[in-house]
């Protein structure tokens, strides 16, 4: 990102922390009635773990996945493309429709959210779950990110999983690793596919001794992630979600805050105070 872009997102972050004006308090009284109480839960953690989902990365330009079926791609399936199978049966395809995806993602930057969340680790002790493959959280500034579902701005091959660096975009099929041999992925979390070695037990280790989870911007449906906002609240932590709509892990959340994390995080962490 340029100095100017940076500086552009991150007085945006400064602004969404300043008072909300009147004529747009009546259409989020649910989040201003419970910003406080979020505020609390936070201040009184210790350990604090945050779950992100695709809609974080929806504010920032990116496509949910369903979504970035659009154009050239609106007639395929994604559930087709994102497997083993899909892969092997038409390499080209598939390495099309990810070579798309990476354009998108790389045009894009961290939006407020990512940039609030980077601040309140600064703040608290904070490890971040993430189902994004975008890398924005880190761009963002975060630290020592669990990424579930892999990143799609990195590779590796198809047989072993050899990590493979600097592939070029724009290649009409897939290259071959120089190791195998075999065509090279992206090294993200297909249809079908575990998840990457230690990361889900991870991420569960970190739900059960967490005090606090936020869980920002997912649908709750995805699983094994969505499963994690309930080992908190089995292990008697609590639930804090940041969604503009219901789903279905609100009611479990102890607190719901209705809203783009955008508009919301920043001025839930700027109540958050720093621990001694």
């Amino acid at each position: 990102m340029g100095a100017a872009g940076e500086k552009a997102v991150k007085l945006d972050w400064e602004q969404s922390r300043a008072p909300l004006p009147a004529h747009l308090r009546s259409t989020i009284l649910r989040m201003d009635g419970s910003l406080q109480q979020a505020a609390d839960v936070l201040n009184k953690a210790k350990h604090i773990t945050v779950l992100t989902g695709a809609g974080v990365s929806k504010e920032s330009g990116i496509p949910t996945f369903r979504d970035a079926m659009t154009g050239l791609w609106a007639n395929y399936d994604p559930e087709k493309l994102a497997t083993p199978e899909g892969f092997l049966n038409d390499p080209p395809l598939v390495w099309q429709w990810y070579d798309f995806r990476r354009n998108m993602v790389a045009q894009a930057e961290p939006n407020a959210g990512h940039y609030a969340l980077a601040e309140l680790a600064k703040k608290r002790r904070v490890d971040l779950i993430t189902q994004n493959v975008d890398g924005l959280h880190a761009k963002a500034g975060s630290k020592d990110i669990i990424e579930l579902h892999g990143n799609i701005t990195r590779f590796m091959c198809f047989d072993r999983h050899h990590p493979i660096d600097d592939v070029p975009s724009g290649l009409p099929a897939p290259p071959t690793c120089p190791r195998c041999q075999s065509p090279i992925r992206p090294s993200v979390v297909w249809f079908g596919e575990a998840l990457p070695p230690g990361a889900l037990e991870k991420a569960s280790n970190l739900a059960s001794e967490c005090d606090a989870m936020i869980v920002v911007g997912t649908s709750g449906l995805v699983h094994p992630a969505a499963s994690l906002p309930f080992v908190v609240k089995r292990h008697g932590g609590t639930v804090i979600e940041v969604n503009p709509d219901v789903t279905a892990i609100t009611n479990t959340a102890d607190v719901f805050l209705r809203g783009q994390s955008g508009q919301i995080l920043p001025s839930l962490i700027s109540l958050v105070e720093a621990s001694a």
